[in-house]
């Protein structure tokens, strides 16, 4: 298997990016991509697992496909605005370690 870190797959993204000229999107048009994967993931997740089936005539596509597509487009987006998704992903987890910690009902909770 081939595990990256955030960083290597930023640069990655960045590497492969920067091969042309007309580099990253605007935020705006990364922001419509960013969208457009997004409801083509949710209609692949609907097909698998909502009440709507696919046509005959449309292609199958994977959850996971569309899952990479979608984290394809966040990269850029970040690599386009210089964010470093490692920080801002800690910043995410600190706020849920601290303003959400007793939201949910622990594991070790349900056993006692």
């Amino acid at each position: 298997m081939n595990e990256r870190t955030m960083k290597e797959m930023q640069d990655a993204v960045d590497e492969y990016i920067g091969q042309f000229k007309e580099g990253y999107f605007s935020p705006l048009a990364m922001l419509a991509r960013m969208t457009e994967e997004l409801g083509e993931l949710s209609r692949e997740v609907n097909h698998r697992y909502g009440e709507k089936p696919k046509k005959s005539s449309e292609d199958e596509q994977s959850i996971e496909e569309e899952l990479g597509d979608l984290l394809f487009v966040v990269i850029c987006f970040a690599n386009s605005l210089h964010i470093d998704l490692d920080e801002a992903l800690r910043i995410v987890m600190d706020k849920f370690n601290t303003r959400d910690k007793d939201r949910w009902t622990r594991i070790e909770e349900e056993t006692e």
